[in-house]
C-alpha cells in the first residue's frame, strides 16, 4: 500500500517539525513539506504529490480558512484537514464551507490525529468528538418541533434500520470505533454501512449527511 503523502502549513516553530517528525517517523506516512505561511506554500508546494494538507486556521498572512478555498480551486481532490485550536462554530463551519474535510484539534494525541489522518484518506471525514458534537448541536438546534420528523431526502433514501441506527449515531458526533462499540458490531461492518448510508443520500461525507438528514432553515 502507497505511503499517505502531506505537507504542513503551521506557523508555530515548535508544533510544525514536531508533526513533521510524527509523520516522517511512522510507516504508511510522508512529509512532503512543511510551510510557515499559506503565501509560501502557494508559492512552492507541488499540489500533485500529496494527499492531504494539514492546514492550521490563525496564520500570518492569508489565514487557514481562505487558503482551504484556494487550494480546492487549484485541486479539487485535494484532502484538506483544518488542525487548530478553535472549537467555536463560526470558525468549524467557515472551514467546513470553504471545502475543509477534516477538523482535527491541535489537543488531540499524536494516535488520534494520525487515525484521523488515515480516515480521511480513506473516506471518511474525521473531526474530533467535540467537534463533531458541536456540529450536529447546531444541526439540531436550527430545526423547528415540526422538523424532528425524518427528512424526506432521508425517507427516500430507503435505508436499513441498521443504517439508521449508524446513521443516529453519527448524528451524536460518535467516531466509528464508538459506533462499533455501541452497536456490537465491527469498525469494518460500521465502514460499510456508512459507505452504503452516503451512497443511497448522495453525499460524500458525514458533514453532508448530517445536512441532508437534519436540514437547516
Amino acid at each position: 500500500m502507497s505511503d499517505i503523502r502531506t505537507a504542513i502549513i503551521e506557523d508555530d516553530d515548535d508544533i510544525r517539525p514536531a508533526l513533521r517528525l510524527l509523520i516522517n517517523g511512522t510507516e504508511g506516512f510522508q512529509c512532503r513539506s512543511a510551510f510557515s505561511n499559506v503565501e509560501e506554500a502557494l508559492a512552492k508546494l507541488e499540489l500533485s504529490g500529496i494527499d492531504i494538507l494539514i492546514l492550521d486556521i490563525h496564520l500570518p498572512g492569508m489565514n487557514g480558512v481562505a487558503a482551504a478555498s484556494v487550494f480546492k480551486e487549484k485541486r479539487p481532490e485535494l484532502l484538506i484537514m483544518m488542525f487548530t485550536v478553535y472549537a467555536d462554530d463560526d470558525h468549524v463551519f467557515n472551514a467546513l464551507r470553504a471545502g475543509a474535510d477534516g477538523y482535527v484539534l491541535k489537543r488531540s494525541s499524536p494516535a488520534q490525529l494520525l487515525g484521523h489522518l488515515r480516515e480521511l484518506y480513506h473516506g471518511g471525514a474525521p473531526m474530533s468528538s467535540e467537534i463533531a458534537r458541536r456540529l450536529v448541536r447546531s444541526f439540531k438546534s436550527a430545526q423547528l418541533p415540526e422538523q424532528e420528523e425524518k427528512s424526506p431526502a432521508l425517507e427516500a433514501a430507503g435505508l436499513t434500520a441498521r443504517e439508521l441506527e449508524v446513521l443516529d449515531q453519527l448524528a451524536e458526533g460518535y467516531l466509528y470505533k464508538e459506533i462499533a462499540h455501541h452497536l456490537g458490531i465491527g469498525i469494518d461492518t460500521v465502514k460499510r454501512h456508512i459507505t452504503h448510508i452516503y451512497q443511497k443520500l448522495h453525499v460524500q461525507n458525514r458533514t453532508e449527511a448530517l445536512n441532508k438528514a437534519f436540514p437547516r432553515k
